[in-house]
């Protein structure tokens, strides 16, 4: 796992332990990657489920402000703060531990100052089995996103499994691409969700 791009392109990221985290493959990256291009430099970027921080991390290698990545797992944690100290960005990131529905949930209700311009990039990425067993926390937190947590042409990165299918509320999906058994969905806010 490694920067496929930007000021870190080829440093390599400490993998994650264990099948609680799924790495993406550097061809889906750049295929990624070069959909979003015109929007990196300068972004603020929500890094949902962030795992070790590959997404948030190649965003702000790419030219990204500052990234917040969201992740419980105690080991996905461990490793995530040392690829951030690795790449020296400290200063352009934080990390929110524990439950994202319900810091979501809560920053809504009292909107947190930090995040009062919006995300511009945001990745979603819940684990599978999560997805599937917990589809109306999913749905729940695109409805908090469209609440003051995104800028009006924002892009919300929904990866999931090409089994599962979720529309999301208040978002509207431009582009879906396919790799293999994994499906990439992009997203605007809709006039409704601002």
């Amino acid at each position: 796992m490694r920067i496929i791009a930007g000021e870190h392109r080829g440093r390599l990221l400490l993998a994650p332990q264990g099948e609680t985290t799924r790495p993406i493959t550097d061809r889906v990256k750049q295929s990624l990657f070069d959909i979003l291009a015109p929007q990196i430099e300068g972004a603020l970027v929500y890094d949902c489920f962030a795992g070790t921080g590959s997404m948030g991390l190649e965003s702000l290698s790419r030219g990204a402000k500052f990234a917040t990545f969201f992740e419980i797992d105690r080991s996905a944690l461990a490793r995530l703060s040392q690829n951030i100290a690795a790449i020296k960005a400290s200063d352009r990131s934080r990390i929110v531990s524990g439950d994202l529905f319900r810091w979501f949930d809560l920053s809504t209700r009292r909107p947190d100052s930090t995040n009062a311009s919006g995300a511009d990039i945001v990745f979603l990425d819940p684990p599978y089995r999560f997805l599937r067993d917990h589809s109306d926390e999913i749905l729940q937190l695109a409805l908090h996103l469209s609440h003051g947590h995104l800028q009006p042409r924002a892009t919300v990165v929904f990866r999931h499994d090409v089994k599962d299918e979720l529309p999301l509320p208040r978002l509207e999906k431009f582009d879906q691409r396919e790799y293999g058994d994994m499906t990439l969905e992009f997203f605007h806010p809709t006039s409704e969700g601002q």
